[in-house]
């Protein structure tokens, strides 16, 4: 079977402003978990692509400032893996470090170019 990408959509629980940011250690050990996932994966990861910051949503008639305050989930980053099925892209995704979060999921999305 060929290989097809997918789209892994980061989402997380927004952040309070009573979140203190992580320890120091706890950046280390989550960076160490990174970068073994990324070299367990290294032959499914296309493109990492990254954080999201702010932007607009956009159609014909408007443009609106986003994302929005009262959203209950955020989209954070996103990334492009290839993978043999489904079945093999969601195991990519649950073993990313980032779904390990509290409140954190990976969409995950088959990308269909023809």
């Amino acid at each position: 079977m060929s290989e097809q990408k997918y789209l892994c959509i980061q989402r997380s629980q927004p952040q309070s402003g009573n979140d203190a940011p992580p320890a120091p250690e706890a950046m280390k050990e989550m960076y160490a978990c990174f970068e073994a996932w990324m070299e367990k994966f290294k032959g499914n990861i296309v493109d990492l692509g990254g954080r999201l910051g702010g932007g607009s949503v956009v159609s014909k008639q408007r443009v609106i400032d986003g994302p929005y305050a009262e959203t209950k989930e955020v989209v954070g980053g996103f990334m492009i893996i290839r993978a043999s099925s489904l079945a093999e892209a969601i195991v990519v995704a649950q073993e990313c470090p980032g779904v390990m979060m509290p409140g954190s999921t990976v969409e995950v999305r088959e990308i269909h170019t023809g």
